[in-house]
C-alpha cells in the first residue's frame, strides 16, 4: 500500500491528552461561570496543532464515558477499582473537550459499556475493512494489540511513531500476542492481576517459544524444561494462576465490536457553524489567538 497517497485514518485517544493537559497547564484558566478550564485549554492546543500539522481525510477522537460501567467491570468488579474517580471540576471540562471536537466538526466517539481503546480498535477495524490505514494517537502499549502492516501509533507528545516493529521493539512481542503478554504480566494501572511472579521478559519469552496463552496453558508441562530462569517456578504459577490469565485476557482484549460507524466517511471531518463556534469560545474566554485558530480550522 503506498503510504504516500493512501488517505490515512487519525484516531485519537481524547481522553490521554485532556487528562495531560489537566495536570500540565496552570490553574489560571475559567469559563464565564468561573469555573476551572486549564484542561479544556491545554487539550484545545494539542487538538489545533494536531489538525494544522496532519490535515487528516478521516479522523475522530475517543473519550472514555465508562470508568465504572464497562463491560469489563462486570466481568471482573475489581478492574480499575484502584483508581480515583476524576473530580467535578475535571468531569465538566470533559464535556467541554467534547464540545470542541464536536465543534470543529470531529466525529466523537464515546459510550458507556465500551471504553476509549474499544471504540478506537472497533473504528480500526471498520477502516481496515474498508483498505483505509490508521494512526492511533496515544501512548498507551494496550494499542499495540491492534497495529497491522499498514498501520502507526503515534505518541504525539514525544513525536515517536511506529508499526508492527516497534511494538516489538518496545515489548518483545507481536502484536497479535500484546493482549496474551498483557494478561500474563497484569497491568497494575487497570487493576488487572496477571499472573505472580511472570513479569517482561518472562512473558514474552513464554509467548515467543508457545506463540500465544492458549498454547502455552496447554502445554505448561513443557515450561518446567525451558531454558528459562525459575522454569519450574514458573509452570507452577502458571498451573495454579492458569484461570485468572484466561480471565485477565478477557480484560486486556481491546473489543473490536464496539458501535461506531460502518463507513469511513463518517469520520471525514465536517464544515461547523461558525455562531456554534462563537459561542463557545465565548463561553470558554478563549482568547483572540485560540478563537482565530479553532475559525481556520473550523472552515478548512
Amino acid at each position: 500500500m503506498d503510504a504516500v497517497s493512501t488517505p490515512r485514518a487519525h484516531l485519537v485517544d481524547g481522553s490521554l491528552y485532556v487528562f495531560r493537559a489537566w495536570h500540565s497547564m496552570p490553574d489560571e484558566f475559567h469559563d464565564v461561570d468561573g469555573h476551572p478550564t486549564n484542561a479544556v485549554h491545554g487539550f484545545t492546543r494539542f487538538l489545533c496543532e494536531l489538525l494544522e500539522r496532519v490535515r487528516p481525510t478521516y479522523l475522530a477522537v475517543a473519550f472514555d464515558a465508562a470508568l465504572t460501567t464497562s463491560f469489563r467491570n462486570g466481568i471482573y468488579p475489581a478492574y480499575k477499582a484502584n483508581r480515583e474517580l476524576p473530580p467535578m471540576e475535571l468531569e465538566r471540562q470533559f464535556v467541554r473537550c467534547r464540545e470542541v471536537a464536536q465543534a470543529l466538526g470531529i466525529h466523537v466517539l464515546s459510550d458507556h459499556t465500551y471504553e476509549a481503546d474499544d471504540l478506537i480498535g472497533s473504528s480500526l477495524w471498520m477502516l481496515r475493512g474498508h483498505g483505509v490505514p490508521s494512526v492511533i494517537v496515544s501512548a498507551d502499549k494496550d494499542f499495540g494489540q491492534l497495529i497491522g502492516p499498514d498501520d502507526e501509533q503515534w505518541d504525539y507528545a514525544r513525536n515517536q511513531r511506529w508499526g508492527p516493529e516497534g511494538v516489538h521493539a518496545k515489548l518483545g512481542v507481536h502484536p497479535h500476542q500484546v493482549a496474551d503478554y498483557l494478561a500474563l504480566t497484569g497491568d497494575a494501572i487497570d487493576n488487572i492481576p496477571g499472573v505472580p511472579g511472570i513479569g517482561a521478559k518472562t512473558a514474552a519469552a513464554l509467548l515467543a517459544h508457545f506463540e500465544s496463552l492458549d498454547a502455552l496453558l496447554e502445554r505448561i508441562e513443557e515450561v518446567a524444561f525451558l531454558r528459562l530462569r525459575g522454569a519450574a517456578a514458573c509452570a507452577k504459577r502458571l498451573r495454579e494462576h492458569a484461570d485468572t490469565a484466561r480471565l485477565c485476557r478477557r480484560l486486556t482484549r481491546i473489543a473490536l465490536d464496539a458501535p461506531v460507524p460502518e463507513n469511513p466517511d463518517a469520520l471525514r471531518p465536517r464544515r461547523t457553524d461558525a455562531e456554534r463556534l462563537d459561542a463557545l469560545c465565548e463561553t470558554l474566554r478563549f482568547g483572540p489567538l485560540t478563537r482565530n485558530r479553532l475559525h481556520a480550522l473550523a472552515g478548512a
